[in-house]
């Protein structure tokens, strides 16, 4: 399946801005099932210097600086990525999760993928018992890892709550895991610290995922939305979990970037010079080969802050 790709970010400001400096994490990634075909990125107004460098873990990340005085910031990816993934393993497959934990914490590779770097507490993703309490229902001894990793993912897609307003960027994990309801990024980062807890390696994916409209209506432009997904290091290979849908990772899901949590991955990150209030809004089109492009309008996500 090919896919075409729009993701734009609108800030405005209630006072002029007058310098800013930005990370840009949107360019989707090379691997894992799938290829990017081309990509771009428009910013305006234009930076005055823009520098690609590659991080840790392989992302592509744009760092800008813009210090041209200014009310309205837009960044616009337009990206086609071709995606092509084996068939899901069945769901008890795989080796023992006690023994993929004993491979993890004796493995002495310190590459971007190694197991090591996605075992350990993060800036979004602390030890938590109660956490680990309720991770470890999936996993009774024996079980394969990715037997377990199913589980737990299918535990949280059924008891907790899809919920937009329950939680916000800043939700501490603990607050989320207590209300059983938040969003994809929450969800997320629940599984990641009842399988860390475990002694399991779990990272935190973000790109996006394809959404069908209602039978009889025109797909909105803009309506889709940025997604967030684990990867679980199951002794053999890394396996994609999706707890806001209970699927695996399949031909529907783009990978942008992989990280030990949202921290990691943030699509825009950075600093401005500025005072009062701002306004975010986000539009995301995932199109497949053979449709065009919606033309009506519609945000998937305002924010004010």
């Amino acid at each position: 399946m090919i896919y075409t790709l729009r993701h734009l970010t609108t800030y405005r400001y209630g006072r002029p801005v007058q310098f800013a400096r930005c990370a840009l994490r949107l360019r989707p990634s090379d691997g894992e099932g799938q290829s990017l075909l081309d990509s771009t990125l428009t910013i305006t107004p234009s930076p005055c210097t823009r520098v690609v460098r590659r991080d840790y873990f392989g992302l592509d990340v744009v760092a800008v600086t813009i210090d041209t005085p200014h009310t309205e910031l837009r960044v616009e990816a337009l990206s086609r990525v071709a995606v092509a993934r084996p068939p899901l393993p069945a769901p008890e497959s795989g080796m023992p999760w006690e023994q993929v934990r004993e491979q993890a914490l004796v493995s002495r590779s310190l590459a971007p993928e190694a197991p090591v770097h996605f075992l350990f507490p993060s800036a979004r993703v602390a030890f938590a018992p109660a956490i680990t309490d309720y991770a470890r229902v999936s996993f009774p001894s024996g079980r394969s890892a990715y037997g377990g990793a199913f589980d737990l993912m299918r535990r949280i897609r059924a008891d907790f709550k899809f919920d937009s307003r329950a939680t916000d960027a800043r939700t501490p994990l603990a607050e989320a895991f207590a209300l059983r309801a938040g969003v994809c990024q929450d969800f997320t980062h629940i599984m990641i610290a009842g399988l860390r807890g475990l002694g399991l390696p779990a990272a935190y994916v973000s790109g996006y995922l394809r959404t069908i409209p209602p039978v009889g209506r025109p797909r909105l432009r803009g309506a889709d939305a940025s997604h967030a997904w684990v990867s679980v290091w199951c002794g053999d290979a890394w396996y994609g979990f999706d707890p806001t849908n209970g699927i695996g990772m399949c031909d529907d899901h783009i990978v942008v970037a992989r990280g030990r949590d949202y921290t990691d991955v943030s699509p825009i990150d950075g600093i401005v010079s500025s005072s009062g209030p701002q306004k975010l809004k986000v539009e995301v089109d995932v199109i497949p080969d053979g449709e065009a492009m919606p033309e009506d309008r519609a945000a998937s996500q305002v924010e004010s802050a």
